[in-house]
């Protein structure tokens, strides 16, 4: 991740600018718009206020429409989807390999066949320990006793075409219990998504000499020997190098429903905890395979200032302070309302009754000058940015997003949010190519892992940001030359450079009627410094989202291993 306009690389010319943004236009509208909708966009051109106000139309339609049919659950999703995402064709691999071929791939690698799902799995464990100790070849290859020969032979020749000197983990992604609808990792290993679930999984190449270094795989951890190494391995800075490729050469399907493979899972993640002297509260998560985990939070408790801007609109404010007062449990909390220019009598009453206290933020509309000014005005050891177009119904939300936001290496902390249909508005932000909500079952059909677990991000919305104070002041806050649009997205990839990390939990709920206060106020200047600053369309890349996916619209797109630079 790297910020141009700091590191002395010449910016995006007017000309630059413009083809990529005609570009990415392009690709959005005729892959994800109907050939109607693409005439309609085409004559009403880009970044005009016809533009945005058809898509503001078009959008509000298709919110009826979807709260009309009723919701889906997500099993229903995954199942109506055939494949997914959009345009993804399963790989082909190389014909059959010959014995010749064969001995040249297994030259360099300990291959060993076992059966995770063997009741004697501590057995295998030693034996994997003895073997690694002996071993004279630098990788160690583990394959599932029910692969065929041929598919993990052609997934070895790619992994080890594609490691490098330094690595100590080589991973690719995998197809899954469903082939249409494979398992995307991405390129950068989280580590609080790995707290979650075994993001890794197979097919790795794993380096002899680490796993040795690291005294073996335990015992203890029993089937999640594997995960548990792989949270040994990050303790310890070592490289994992993930490969954009798609094999059928992964887990057993089998393991994806073991549970005892989730209640050892349970053990490896506490003894991580343990190792990293954390306190947390570590469970299994009865709607999917993964862990919930929950950092505690030490007496006394640390003090919490919710933030929130507006300007007029009583009715939105009242309710948001409504559902805090009346759901939140935590006791150590205070509300700050930043008020710009309220002329509405309704809501200057308002404020002037309000038991909180209210900062004036007066002048054009800007919300990373209001933010700014309402944390310098704020004392407190965490500081809460909140719309006051939200509204709070998980009571224990600070305890969660504290806890969250008081580990060493968080800089921000995101939530799910929820449209007035109940539908997912924000599940995380990616940016592939352009900074877009994440949406399961709107944009994104997501593994049972990746939609209940904590997991790390590019970026989270400014409309629920948990951030601690020192980490705000240390980053100067938000650029209010960002005015309205990409201040929350710049300020979580500014964190990002300070060796933090961006978190969300699914967890955490709030509604969110999006943009009830703003409209559709979008300025072409904000963005244009973005993408600008950011390198956006050109070499970003993010890295907590496949580098073989792309979002346009309200779809997800397969991009060809060709169309990817590594």
């Amino acid at each position: 991740m790297q910020r141009i306009d700091l590191d002395g690389a010449p910016l995006l010319s007017d000309q630059e600018l413009t083809r990529r943004w005609q570009t990415f236009h392009n690709a959005q509208y005729q892959l994800s718009s109907r050939p109607g909708q693409q005439l309609i966009y085409s004559l009403l051109g880009h970044e005009t206020r016809r533009f945005h106000a058809a898509r503001a139309v078009a959008s509000s339609l298709q919110k009826l429409r979807g709260n009309r049919r009723g919701l889906q659950t997500e099993s229903h999703q995954r199942a109506s989807a055939s494949v997914f995402p959009v345009g993804y064709l399963s790989p082909t691999f190389p014909q059959e390999i010959t014995p010749l071929d064969e001995t040249h791939l297994l030259e360099g690698v300990v291959l060993v066949i076992i059966d995770q799902m063997d009741s004697t799995i501590s057995t295998t464990i030693a034996l994997l320990n003895e073997t690694v100790k002996t071993a004279h070849a630098p990788w160690l290859f583990l394959v599932d006793s029910t692969l065929a020969k041929s598919d993990y032979l052609a997934t070895l020749a790619i992994l080890l075409a594609h490691a490098h000197d330094g690595d100590d983990v080589v991973f690719a992604d995998e197809s899954g219990s469903n082939p249409s609808q494979p398992i995307f990792k991405s390129p950068v290993v989280g580590p609080h998504t790995l707290l979650s679930y075994n993001t890794i999984g197979r097919p790795a190449l794993l380096r002899c000499a680490t796993v040795q270094d690291l005294g073996g795989f335990s015992l203890e951890a029993g089937r999640a020997f594997e995960h548990d190494l792989y949270l040994r391995m990050y303790e310890s800075a070592k490289i994992f190098h993930h490969v954009a490729h798609v094999s059928s050469a992964g887990r057993p399907a089998s393991s994806f429903s073991d549970q005892q493979l989730t209640t050892d899972t349970l053990g490896v993640v506490r003894a991580a905890f343990t190792r990293r002297a954390i306190p947390a509260s570590v469970a299994i998560e009865p709607m999917g395979a993964s862990i919930r985990w929950t950092p505690l939070i030490t007496a006394p408790l640390p003090s919490v200032d919710i933030i929130i801007p507006t300007r007029d609109r009583r009715d939105l404010l009242e309710r948001c302070i409504t559902s805090i007062e009346s759901s939140t449990t935590y006791r150590n909390f205070n509300i700050i309302i930043l008020d710009n220019d309220s002329r509405d009598p309704a809501t200057v009453a308002y404020l002037k009754n309000s038991n909180y206290r209210v900062v004036p933020c007066p002048g054009p509309f800007n919300y990373a000058k209001i933010m700014n000014k309402g944390v310098s005005s704020s004392s407190a050891d965490f500081v809460m940015t909140l719309n006051n177009d939200t509204i709070v119904f998980t009571p224990d939300w600070l305890e969660q997003l504290v806890g969250l936001a008081s580990l060493s290496d968080v800089g921000v902390v995101g939530v799910a949010l929820l449209d007035e249909f109940d539908q997912h508005e924000h599940d995380g932000i990616v940016i592939a190519p352009y900074p877009q909500h994440l949406q399961f079952g709107r944009n994104y059909l997501p593994s049972v892992e990746v939609a209940h677990s904590i997991r790390n991000v590019v970026a989270v919305t400014g409309a629920v940001q948990m951030i601690r104070r020192s980490v705000w002041e240390e980053l100067d806050g938000m650029d209010e030359s960002l005015r309205v649009v990409m201040n929350d997205v710049d300020l979580c990839l500014r964190a990002q450079l300070n060796n933090r990390f961006v978190v969300f939990t699914p967890f955490v709920k709030l509604y969110h009627h999006a943009s009830s206060s703003r409209g559709q106020l979008d300025p072409i200047e904000d963005r244009n410094r973005f993408v600008r600053r950011w390198d956006i369309f050109g070499d970003f890349q993010d890295p907590y989202f496949s580098e073989s996916l792309q979002i346009l619209g309200s779809s997800t797109y397969f991009r060809p291993r060709h169309q990817i630079q590594e």
